[in-house]
């Protein structure tokens, strides 16, 4: 299988890199040091489960280099989705799967709107992982899985084939019965506490501690049920519960990527985690004040952090 690794960093890095412990043929996209380093050095994985090294078939910043892919694995964020679609389309086939793993609600919708319905898959992954250096990714915390499905969740034989190729490189991938409850259980829990990271710039545990704030918590996740919800989507009160039991047995000095990247005065997911909340909200007459405050607070520094 031809197999095209668009974004290598810490998640497109991560398993791009099993991805080339394999016989596949596995393709590299990316830019800057990062990808010189790992075109003259090859890929450094760094894990507390064991480190590796991979040199990848083709690791480049042109798209034109690499063989049409049979599957493409999105490592960009999730608001630069479109444009990694509208890049990556000429050079696909008409069976190529695209498969996106960002945070995020409707990262198949992105990219519906410039590939066509039988090149979308729908994902999501559980990892902790960055760039610590150019040419090494640092996996420092959780063990990975990744899950996806076809959009209909229909158990096709392409998604049955991809998830054999996973297997074959150590990922502990599952084929969801239901990708999009799974996308949105995700997406509770990173959007909730991003949110509230974002605004308090502290971690997880001084917020925990607070009544209050573990109060908004609580109301920033079940303003997201309600929207989840209002959208037929197959989430339940239940589902708000799990998400606050795996908040409380967080790490009390963690802090959530997009949460960082606020603090550091980077574009983060803002719009599309507590941003789509609202805008979602506001279309299916669904009130979410909090996170609209949280929201609105937040985003004069993501416009800043744009114009920059």
């Amino acid at each position: 299988m031809n197999i095209l690794i668009y974004g290598i960093g810490g998640v497109g890095g991560y398993f791009g890199g099993k991805l080339a412990t394999t016989d596949h043929h596995v393709s590299f996209y990316g830019r800057g040091s990062h990808l010189k380093a790992i075109q003259e050095n090859g890929l450094q994985v760094k894990s507390f489960e064991g480190d590796f090294k991979v040199y990848p078939d083709i690791a480049t910043n042109s798209l034109e280099d690499i063989p049409t892919p049979d599957l493409v694995l999105l490592g960009v964020k999730s608001w630069q989705l479109e444009e990694a679609a509208l890049a990556i389309k000429p050079f696909l086939k008409e069976t190529t799967a695209v498969l996106p793993l960002q945070n995020g609600a409707d990262n198949h919708g992105k990219l519906l709107k410039c590939l066509s319905e039988e090149q979308v898959l729908a994902g999501l992954c559980n990892l902790i992982s960055y760039i610590e250096s150019p040419g090494v990714i640092c996996h420092f915390a959780i063990h990975p899985t990744l899950t996806f499905g076809e959009i209909d969740n229909e158990k096709s034989d392409r998604v049955s084939a991809i998830n054999a190729v996973f297997n074959e490189a150590g990922i502990v991938s599952f084929i969801a019965d239901d990708i999009h409850r799974e996308i949105w259980k995700k997406f509770m829990f990173i959007a909730t506490i991003s949110a509230i990271g974002g605004l308090t710039r502290v971690p997880i545990g001084v917020i925990r501690s607070s009544p209050y704030l573990y109060k908004k918590m609580e109301e920033i996740a079940n303003e997201i049920l309600h929207v989840a919800q209002a959208k037929q989507m197959n989430l339940t009160v239940k589902d708000v519960e799990n998400v606050f039991k795996t908040i409380d047995k967080l790490d009390p000095q963690s802090t959530a990527s997009t949460q960082r990247d606020i603090m550091e005065g980077k574009p983060s997911e803002l719009e599309n985690f507590n941003g789509y909340i609202v805008k979602e909200g506001a279309r299916l007459n669904v009130a979410t004040p909090v996170n609209e405050f949280i929201y609105e607070c937040l985003k004069p520094m993501e416009t800043k952090s744009r114009s920059k």
